[in-house]
């Protein structure tokens, strides 16, 4: 059990360094090929390349508050890292290692736009329904969030997260184990 705990570990991690480069990717190539040029429609009317610095959150709430954002990403990850620590190495919690990842990467991606210009990089903008510019990974955390609601409301049961506890309680149990189906 340590070993494939060890092994997922290893994997989240690796899954990070590539969703963040390709975050990161994206964002070069839009700094690149869009800053100070005109939209590149993609779909006419529904899907254009727009160049923005964001200096806020989403929708660009909260301009300019870099020192609270890298804090709040720093928390999330703080919180990220310990969960996938204490999480089991059953086969059930796989969606749950994908949504932190997700999560993660997209912290992570946006946070090393903040600390090294101080702006994010936002270059995706649906005009259909005129909604903010956004990047790769924004996407990231609001997948993330949507298979996460889902998940918890139709997936997993509130047992399934006993594992978040603080205190750890001692308890007599019956001598079996678990393989990483979850199967006693």
């Amino acid at each position: 059990m340590k070993k494939r705990k060890i092994v997922l570990l290893i994997a989240d991690l690796a899954a990070m360094i590539l969703l963040t480069w390709l975050d990161q990717f994206t964002k070069n190539m839009a700094v690149f090929y869009l800053k100070g040029q005109p939209s590149v429609p993609i779909l006419k009317d529904i899907l254009v390349l727009q160049y923005l610095e964001n200096k806020g959150a989403a929708f660009g709430m909260l301009q300019n508050q870099k020192i609270f954002f890298v804090f709040i990403e720093v928390l999330i990850l703080l919180v990220i890292g310990f969960v996938l620590i204490r999480m089991p190495a059953l086969k059930k919690y796989n969606l749950m290692h994908v949504i932190l990842v997700l999560v993660a990467s997209g912290a992570i991606g946006n946070m090393i736009d903040r600390v090294v210009q101080d702006y994010v990089v936002d270059f995706i903008y649906f005009v259909l329904i005129d909604f903010p510019i956004f990047n790769v990974a924004d996407i990231y955390v609001t997948c993330a969030t949507v298979i996460f609601v889902i998940v918890v409301l139709f997936y997993y049961k509130e047992e399934d997260f006993a594992f978040l506890s603080v205190k750890q309680k001692i308890q007599r149990t019956p001598n079996y184990t678990e393989d990483e189906d979850g199967k006693r």
